[in-house]
C-alpha cells in the first residue's frame, strides 16, 4: 500500500489497477472499472512553477511531458498520444541532453505553467452579496452588522456589490455617491439579461452592440458602467454600509396565515446576469443570504399559504428555545413519483426548470453561488438545488432532545440528472464547490472588537453546540472557519476549502483507450472528440468538464474504457507503455490563470500470466472508494437497483477471479495480501449510510454521497470504514479492530467515521470519571487519559471540513449507539458464546463479518 501512496504524493492520483488489463474482455473480467481518482490541485512542496506556457501537440492538444520523445539535433518532440512529430519553438533552441527544461525531468510529471504575458487587467475576487429581507428584524440587524463588517477585510481590490430582495428586487448602485440609489424589479416575472442591462442603463452613454452577446468591458460595457454596481472594496465600505443602515425589513405585509412574498429566484437570475455582464470568466461568488423557502417567481418552491409552518414559527419558536427541544417536522418532504405526476406538487417541476437555467447561467461566466439559509420554515433548498437537503446530519446531543432540525450543514451545490431529475428528487450532481450553509437562525452580532477577520456568526439557536463564526480575512480571499470566541481572535482553526475558481479539466489518453465519465464535482463542457466512450458514467460524452469551483482536496473519479477487442496469440506477458494526461486551467488566488498538467506512465499486461500483475498492481483502498462512489451513482440513476445485490455479485466474482482456493472446499480459500482487506471494505460499505438509506432522511443520504463524491482516498476510506483507536493504562494509543470486543470497562475508544467523532468511555472510567478521580493530583495519569483522545480529536475536528460532529458518551449510556453502530457485530443479544468482563453485545440481527466471510468462501468455491 505504501507504493501505491508514494505515487499519490507525487501526482495526486490512485488507482484500482496501477496495471491495466490489455483487452476489453479482461477488463470485463476484472469487475472493477479501470479507473482513477485525481486530486487536480492536490499541494506538493516539490511541484515547478514555470514562468511560460506549455508546449502544446499542434495535433491532439496535448502538453510536451517527460515521456515524450525528443531529437535534440533536429529540435523536435514526439507526442506519446497521438505520434505526431512537433517542432521546438525559438526559444527552446538551446535545448540539449544536459540542458532540459522543467517540464522533460523525469521526476516533474506534474508541473505549473504561470502565463507572464502582460495584461491589462488581472481578474480580482468578486463578491455579490444577495440579502433576503424578509427575515425578522432581529436577525437582519445581525446579518447587516456582519456585512458591513465583511467588507472592511476582504482585500482591497476585491470587487462587491449588493442586491436586497423580498416582493421585490433591488440592485443598488453603490457607486452613485450623492444618494442612495437602487434598480427594482419585479418578483414575480424572469427577467432576461438584456431586460436588465436596459433597465440599468448600461447603454445611455453609447449605443448598444448591434449583434453578439455582451460579454463584459470588451463587449459593449466600459469599466465606468461596471463599477456603478461593482466597485474595489476600498471604494465601496461608506457607500455600503450607508445601504445597509437604511435597510428595512420587507415594507409589505404578511397574512397571520401566510408565508412571506420571497422571490429568491428572481434575485439570484438577476445577480448572475449582473455578474456574466460585468465580469466574465472572473470566479465570481454570489453569497446568498436567505431566511426562508422562495413563494415568488420562476422558481418558486412551495405555496404562500402555510398556516401550521407559520404558527409553528411564531408561537412554537419561543417554546422550543425555552425547554430546549428540538423538533423535526417532514412535511411534504416525501414526494413520490406518482404525486408528480399527479401534479400534487405544481411547483417542483418550474423550480427544477429555473434551477437548470440558472446553473447553466452561472456556469457561463464561471461563477459559483454560495447560499446561506436561516430559518425554522423548511427553505425548500432541496427544490433549488435539485437536491434534498439535509435536515439532521447530527441528531440529538442527549437524551433530553428528540431531534435536531437544522443543524449546521455544509455541502455543495449540485447538478441534476439528466434522465431522472423530473421524477426523483433524492438524486446528487455536483456541479461546483460553492456552498450550501442551513441554519434555524442568525443568533447573536458578531463581536465588534475584531480586528483580523470576521464575517457572520450563524449558530443555531436550537442547541448548545460551539459557535461557529465564517469569516474572511485579510490577506486572502477566501473563508475562515472557527469555532471558539478565542480561537478567532487568536489562531486560525480552520481555511474553508474555497481557493481556486474557474476551472477547466482536460483528460488525453493513449490509444486504445476512452473516457466513459466522471463522477465528481464537475459539469461537462461536451467537447465530442475521439477520447469519448459510447459508454456513459457520470458527466460522459465529453474530454473536457468546468470546475467553478474547487480546492485542493477536491477529488474526481475518472472512468475509462479499454478498446482493444482482442489479443494476438503470441503476445507477451508484459506489453508496451500507455500513458494519461490531466490538464487543470484554474484561477489563483492572485488572480493569474495557471495550468497544472499531471502526466501518467503505466503499463498493459495480457496472457496467461496477467492476473499476478494484476494484483501485484492493485490498490484496494482506491478500489472501494470507486464501488463506492458507483454503487451511489447507480442507487441515484437507475431505478429499482438493488445495491447490496450488486455490491455481493461483484465480491463474489472478483474473489472468484483472483483468490486461490480448490473447487468444492471453503477451507482452501485465500486471498493475496493486496485483497486481502478488500471483502471488509465491501462488508462495511453494505452497512454503511451509502447504502443503508433505511436509517436516514433522504437528505442525509444525499448529503453523505455529496461528500464521498468529492473527497480524496484517504477521507472517503475512513467514511466507510471508521478508524478505531484504544486508550488504556496498559498501552500508548493504539489502533484496533472495528469490532465490538473492542470494547472493555477500562478502555477508551476515539472512533472516527468522517462525519462523527466519538469519544467512548468504557464502564470503568466513565464510573471514575463521575467521581472526580482525574481532579486529584495523585491520579494525574488518569487525568492525562482522559485528555488524551479529546486532543486527538481536536486534531481531527481542525483539520477537517466539514467539522465532524464530537460525540462524547459512556459504556451503557444512550449516545454509544454512535460507537455500536459502526461496530462489527460479532457478540449479539442472541450469540451463543457471553462477552468478556466489561464488555459489550450489539442488539441487532446482521451478520457479523465472520459470517459474511463464510458465506463469501462458500459462494466462490462451489461449482
Amino acid at each position: 500500500m505504501a507504493e501505491f501512496m508514494d505515487l499519490e504524493y507525487q501526482d495526486g492520483v490512485r488507482m484500482p489497477w496501477n496495471v491495466f488489463p490489455g483487452s476489453k474482455q479482461e477488463q470485463t473480467n476484472s469487475i472493477i472499472p479501470v479507473s482513477a481518482i485525481y486530486t487536480p490541485l492536490k499541494p506538493f512542496p516539490d511541484m515547478p512553477v514555470v514562468p511560460y506556457s506549455p508546449l502544446r501537440c499542434k495535433t491532439c492538444r496535448s502538453i510536451l511531458n517527460p515521456f515524450s520523445i525528443t531529437d535534440y539535433i533536429n529540435k523536435i518532440w514526439i507526442c506519446v498520444f497521438c505520434h505526431q512529430r512537433n517542432q521546438f519553438p525559438s526559444h527552446y533552441h538551446s535545448i540539449s541532453q544536459d540542458n532540459l527544461p522543467a517540464e522533460l525531468f523525469q521526476q516533474y510529471t506534474t508541473i505549473e505553467y504561470e502565463s507572464l504575458e502582460k495584461t491589462n487587467y488581472v481578474l480580482p475576487p468578486v463578491f455579490l452579496f444577495v440579502v433576503d429581507t424578509c427575515m425578522i428584524e432581529e436577525e437582519l440587524g445581525f446579518l447587516k452588522s456582519a456585512l458591513s463588517q465583511a467588507v472592511g477585510l476582504v482585500p482591497d481590490n476585491s470587487l462587491v456589490g449588493l442586491i436586497t430582495f423580498g416582493t421585490f428586487v433591488s440592485v443598488h448602485e453603490l457607486g452613485f455617491p450623492l444618494i442612495n440609489k437602487s434598480y427594482v424589479f419585479r418578483g414575480n416575472k424572469e427577467v432576461s439579461k438584456d431586460q436588465i442591462l436596459d433597465h440599468m442603463c448600461f447603454f445611455d452613454k453609447k449605443p448598444k452592440p448591434p449583434t453578439g452577446v455582451i460579454a463584459g468591458a470588451r463587449d459593449g460595457l466600459s469599466q465606468e458602467s461596471i463599477n456603478r454596481f461593482l466597485l474595489p472594496a476600498s471604494e465601496c465600505e461608506f457607500a455600503l454600509n450607508s445601504v445597509l443602515e437604511e435597510l428595512q425589513k420587507d415594507p409589505w405585509a404578511v397574512p397571520a396565515d401566510q408565508r412571506a412574498t420571497r422571490c429568491i429566484s428572481t434575485a439570484l437570475s438577476v445577480a448572475a446576469s449582473l455578474l456574466g455582464a460585468c465580469v466574465p470568466g472572473s470566479g465570481a461568488r454570489i453569497m446568498a443570504f436567505v431566511g426562508g423557502p422562495s413563494t415568488e417567481g420562476p422558481g418558486a418552491m412551495v405555496f404562500l399559504w402555510a398556516v401550521f409552518l407559520c404558527l409553528m414559527e411564531r408561537i412554537l419558536r419561543e417554546t422550543l428555545m425555552r425547554r430546549r427541544l428540538c423538533l423535526r417536522v417532514y412535511l411534504n418532504q416525501f414526494v413520490q413519483d406518482k404525486d408528480l405526476d399527479k401534479d400534487s406538487f405544481p411547483f417542483i417541476i418550474k423550480s427544477l426548470s429555473f434551477t437548470r437555467d440558472f446553473q447553466s447561467k452561472l456556469c457561463e461566466p464561471r461563477s459559483c453561488s454560495d447560499v446561506f439559509a436561516c430559518a425554522l420554515d423548511q427553505k425548500r433548498v432541496t427544490y433549488m438545488l435539485i437536491c434534498k437537503f439535509v435536515d439532521d446530519p447530527f441528531p440529538d446531543l442527549d437524551s433530553c432532545r428528540i431531534s435536531s432540525p437544522y443543524w449546521h450543514i455544509l455541502f455543495q451545490w449540485v447538478r441534476p440528472n439528466r434522465k431522472v431529475a423530473l421524477k426523483e428528487l433524492g438524486p446528487c450532481r455536483l456541479w461546483s464547490k460553492a456552498l450550501v450553509i442551513l441554519f434555524s437562525k442568525i443568533l447573536l452580532d458578531v463581536f465588534s472588537n475584531q480586528v483580523t477577520m470576521t464575517l457572520v456568526y450563524l449558530s443555531s439557536w436550537l442547541l448548545a453546540r460551539p459557535m461557529y463564526y465564517f469569516c474572511f480575512t485579510r490577506d486572502r480571499p477566501y473563508v475562515i472557519l472557527c469555532r471558539t470566541k478565542t480561537n478567532i481572535l487568536g489562531s486560525v482553526v480552520f481555511s474553508l476549502p474555497i481557493e481556486k475558481t474557474n476551472g477547466i479539466f482536460e483528460v488525453s489518453c493513449s490509444q486504445d483507450i476512452k473516457v466513459q465519465g466522471i463522477i465528481g464535482p464537475c459539469a461537462s463542457l461536451e467537447k465530442k472528440s475521439p477520447l469519448c466512450s459510447e459508454t456513459i458514467v457520470g458527466q460522459g460524452n465529453t474530454s473536457a468538464w468546468k470546475l467553478c469551483g474547487l480546492d485542493k482536496a477536491t477529488s474526481l473519479c475518472l472512468v475509462f474504457d479499454i478498446t482493444k477487442k482482442d489479443i494476438p496469440e503470441d503476445i507477451g506477458q508484459t506489453m508496451h507503455p500507455f500513458y494519461l494526461q490531466f490538464l487543470t486551467y484554474y484561477q489563483h488566488n492572485n488572480g493569474q490563470m495557471r495550468l497544472r498538467a499531471t502526466t501518467l506512465s503505466r503499463r498493459w499486461v495480457a496472457g496467461p500470466g496477467s492476473i499476478q500483475d494484476l494484483i501485484a498492481g492493485f490498490d484496494q483502498e482506491a478500489a472501494a472508494v470507486v464501488m463506492a462512489r458507483l454503487v451511489s451513482h447507480k442507487m441515484e440513476s437507475e431505478a429499482d437497483f438493488d445495491p447490496i445485490r450488486w455490491l455481493d455479485r461483484s465480491l463474489i466474482r472478483i474473489c472468484s477471479r483472483f483468490g486461490d482456493y480448490q473447487k468444492d472446499s471453503p477451507s482452501t480459500f485465500s486471498l493475496s495480501p493486496r485483497f486481502s482487506i478488500f471483502p471488509q471494505f465491501m462488508f462495511n460499505l453494505r452497512r454503511s449510510q451509502f447504502v443503508q438509506v433505511f436509517n436516514n432522511s433522504p437528505d442525509e443520504t444525499a448529503y453523505f454521497r455529496m461528500i464521498l463524491n468529492r473527497e480524496n482516498v484517504a477521507n472517503s476510506v475512513v467514511m466507510i470504514q471508521p478508524s478505531l483507536i484504544s486508550y488504556s493504562f496498559q498501552s500508548a494509543p493504539e489502533p484496533v479492530l472495528l469490532d465490538v470486543a473492542a470494547i472493555a470497562a477500562d478502555r477508551i475508544l476515539l472512533l472516527d467515521s468522517y462525519f462523527t467523532v466519538v469519544i467512548f468511555h468504557g464502564a470503568t472510567i466513565a464510573q471514575w470519571r463521575k467521581e472526580g478521580y482525574q481532579d486529584q493530583p495523585e491520579h494525574e495519569v488518569f487525568a492525562q487519559l482522559l485528555k488524551a483522545p479529546h486532543d486527538d480529536a481536536d486534531v481531527i475536528n481542525n483539520e477537517r471540513f466539514p467539522v465532524p460532529r464530537l460525540v462524547v458518551c459512556d459504556q451503557y449510556g444512550s449516545q454509544a449507539r454512535f460507537l455500536l453502530a459502526k461496530l462489527n457485530p460479532s457478540s449479539t443479544y442472541n450469540s451463543n458464546a457471553s462477552p468478556l468482563p466489561g464488555g459489550d453485545v450489539i442488539f441487532t440481527d446482521d451478520v457479523s463479518f465472520e459470517v459474511f466471510l463464510d458465506h463469501l468462501q462458500r459462494l466462490v468455491v462451489q461449482s
